[in-house]
């Protein structure tokens, strides 16, 4: 559903839907347990997510320190269908992804999943976030190495053990086969519409939240 058609929903789902992390509210959670240590000298490396909306996703990394850049667009399905209009129809395969790019030797990926489960979505709703519904808003972390399946693998098992969310995670940890940059008009799109109901009610208050929660993580941008 085109997003335009939500605007009420959005503002509507402040009041109605529950979900820990929708309008900002933040879960505390522990470091991971398992995690890459910081790298000794300066690099990139990719990691990919989904967590519903990417606007709001892609808008949370932008201020993380050590992300180097983050990219709205399509994984988990195929080059063909990675177009929004049909992307949009939930029947694609494809889940709304954010490609971050980040430098090993400022965060890990651990750290990356820690602001990705605490402030950047509900892990523990399926198939959905907020007033968005349908597969493609589903949650994902898109590994593209053996370190990747295992620090994310471990870090839901330690969540879901130690129960900080009142449900289980339902993330999907999976392969990456392929990241698909979304339309231009998607990227940055916090930025560039600050003032839209939708953005004001669900993505800024996942910023405010990192910055609150995340002081020595949070920056300007």
């Amino acid at each position: 559903m085109a997003r335009f058609l939500l605007t009420i929903v959005a503002i509507v789902s402040i009041f109605t839907t529950p979900g820990c992390n929708a309008a900002g509210a933040t879960v505390i959670i522990p470091d991971p347990a398992v995690d890459a240590p910081l790298a000794k000298a300066k690099g990139e490396q990719t990691a990919v997510i989904a967590g519903g909306c990417f606007w709001g996703i892609q808008a949370v990394f932008q201020h993380v320190k050590g992300v180097v850049s983050a990219t709205s667009g399509y994984s988990g399905g195929s080059a063909g269908a990675a177009h929004y209009e049909i992307v949009s129809t939930g029947r694609t395969g494809h889940a709304e992804s954010v490609k971050v790019v980040y430098d090993p030797s400022r965060i890990s990926f651990g750290q990356l999943l820690k602001v990705f489960f605490s402030v950047a979505h509900d892990p523990t709703e399926l198939n959905r976030q907020g007033p968005d519904t349908g597969t493609q808003y589903r949650s994902v972390i898109f590994y593209s190495n053996d370190e990747q399946q295992r620090i994310a693998n471990a870090y839901v098992e330690q969540l879901n053990q130690a129960k900080f969310f009142s449900h289980r995670i339902v993330t999907q940890v999976v392969t990456l086969d392929a990241f698909y940059p979304a339309e231009a008009y998607h990227q940055d799109y916090v930025v560039h519409h600050p003032d839209e109901p939708y953005i004001v009610y669900n993505d800024l208050p996942k910023v405010a939240a990192l910055r609150k929660q995340f002081p020595n993580l949070y920056v300007s941008k």
